[in-house]
């Protein structure tokens, strides 16, 4: 089915998103709610342009990037938007990794500034000399003394600010995603993608309308986040919950119970936890929602019963990519198929081909690429690659599907061993190689495994050096040394000693075997 969406040719995301509200008199809704304050449009479209004067006075311009790596909070709704103004890119990553990671982004996107949360001083502090393309380093919080003042910055910035005279083919955003060799790698989306993916999944298949509260507990630099608590709610001036920690099951219960959102977003694995807290459907009332949406990993059809049965909602699995901006399959309410991803979303179209790009038959497994107006249409400095998946108007997803006789398809696992592990894709040979530097391991595979939610988690298979004997307490060891290198959720759940890997004739470990 097709379903247009109309942008028109000069068109800049920040002035339709957040300049609408107050120019059409909608400047006293509220746009977000966070931590016991209210922020109306007419605030957020005031504090965008002063942002963006704020950059122009350090010397950014038109497709410079900058780098967002701030917790779910206005100032990055205030960055974001006060970058596409101005017509430069803002990149948005996860304020929860650690320095060596920062610096492969600072260096890879030539990021000329960088807007941090306090959290994240600590591990910035040494970058600013090593990364060449750096000029400045903006915290929003408690500073040290090199680094510029959010707030002192925006202080001395000019209030009104007219967009940069952008088209809907200009940049607008960097989405990074992981690839097979563990370096991220960003896809490129354009002004005129916000638009197409607010109207054809957040206004056609969610329903969001200007009444609606939304509280995504995944964050905003992760797209499906970006989409859920940005821009899906600007498309229509609505409001989001914004908080800034990470949530945890209980934290969910007490915002959603306090805040009463209207729809939900989340990850398999938070909904799985949430269950298990005990007598949550007493202790927590749910009834201001209307929609409860799992995206970001295969929802397990356990859960999905487990969540009707104590709290009356249905979950709607849905699938999308950093590749695709947001959803392009998805179950709509009152039509969900437990178990399956759902149906192709009208605006966007799906086949599923073999090995050498000829259609499968329904119920046969297959590589889905899809057809998306939200599509990127390269990876940044990284050609092949974008030869590999953007294959002229179709994306290869690297997923496997099946497809039911109803257009219900079916999620089957990713077609390289790439773990997406709460909805965060990781790398196996990332883990491995943090897993390598431990003083007693001298070799290191990794797979996904389920849990006893059937949800996916890291399981490292390691070989020791000699002298080094298997136990219990090494393995707790192993684990915690993971989580000192890596984001925690990339930590193996299961450490197994083993004497040697299966590997190929080339001496790559061939992880098909350990899952087997």
């Amino acid at each position: 089915m097709t379903v247009a969406v109309h942008v028109p040719e000069r068109f800049n995301a920040a002035a339709f998103f957040v300049d609408r509200h107050p120019a059409e008199g909608r400047g006293g809704r509220t746009v977000f709610r966070y931590r016991g304050r209210r922020i109306t449009y007419a605030e957020l479209a005031e504090r965008v342009n002063r942002f963006g004067n704020a950059l122009l006075d350090l010397g950014v311009e038109i497709e410079n990037r900058i780098l967002l790596i701030l917790p779910d909070c206005p100032e990055f709704a205030e960055a974001f938007w006060g970058t596409i103004k101005i017509g430069a890119v803002p990149v948005p990553v996860n304020p929860w990794l650690k320095g060596p990671d920062y610096a492969f982004l600072l260096e890879d996107s030539r990021a000329k500034v960088a807007v941090v949360g306090a959290e994240t001083v600590g591990e910035m502090a040494t970058l600013r000399d090593r990364c060449r393309f750096l000029r400045h380093v903006v915290v929003a919080g408690e500073r040290p003394a090199k680094a510029l003042g959010y707030e002192e910055l925006l202080a001395r910035a000019a209030p009104s600010l007219d967009a940069a005279d952008t088209s809907r083919d200009d940049v607008a955003l960097w989405g990074y995603t992981s690839g097979s060799t563990g370096k991220p790698k960003a896809a490129v989306h354009l002004q005129q993608d916000l638009v197409s993916a607010a109207d054809l999944v957040g206004g056609q298949i969610f329903g969001i309308g200007p009444d609606d509260l939304i509280f995504s507990a995944s964050k905003l630099f992760f797209v499906y986040g970006l989409g859920n608590s940005l821009y899906f709610p600007a498309r229509v001036g609505a409001a989001s919950v914004l908080v800034p920690e990470r949530i945890e099951p209980e934290r969910a219960f007490e915002v959603i119970a306090t805040e009463r959102p209207t729809v939900f977003f989340t990850v398999a694995t938070l909904y799985a936890r949430m269950l298990q807290v005990e007598e949550a459907e007493r202790r927590y009332d749910l009834s201001s929602l209307r929609l409860c949406v799992s995206s970001g990993e295969a929802l397990p059809t356990a859960i999905f019963h487990a969540w009707k049965s104590r709290f009356g909602h249905e979950l709607l699995d849905v699938v999308g990519s950093t590749e695709a901006l947001h959803d392009f399959i998805a179950n709509r309410p009152g039509e969900v198929r437990p178990g399956s991803s759902g149906k192709v979303i009208p605006g966007f179209e799906a086949r599923l081909v073999d090995d050498r790009g000829n259609p499968v038959m329904p119920g046969n497994v297959g590589h889905l690429l899809i057809k998306a107006p939200t599509a990127a249409p390269y990876y940044w400095k990284r050609p092949a690659q974008t030869r590999a998946a953007m294959l002229g108007e179709w994306l290869r997803t690297g997923d496997m599907f099946y497809e039911d006789t109803d257009g219900y398809f079916y999620f089957c696992g990713r077609s390289d061993d790439m773990l997406k592990v709460g909805g965060m894709w990781v790398s196996p040979i990332e883990v491995e190689g943090a897993i390598l530097e431990h003083p007693a391991v001298v070799e290191a595979g990794v797979i996904g495994s389920p849990d006893a939610d059937g949800l996916t988690k890291p399981r490292a298979f390691v070989v020791l050096k000699p002298g080094s004997a298997p136990s219990d307490e090494l393995a707790g060891e192993i684990r915690e040394f993971v989580k000192k290198r890596l984001a925690g959720y990339k930590a193996p759940r299961w450490v197994e000693f083993v004497s040697d890997l299966p590997k190929t004739a080339t001496g790559k470990v061939q992880r098909f075997r350990l899952r087997s």
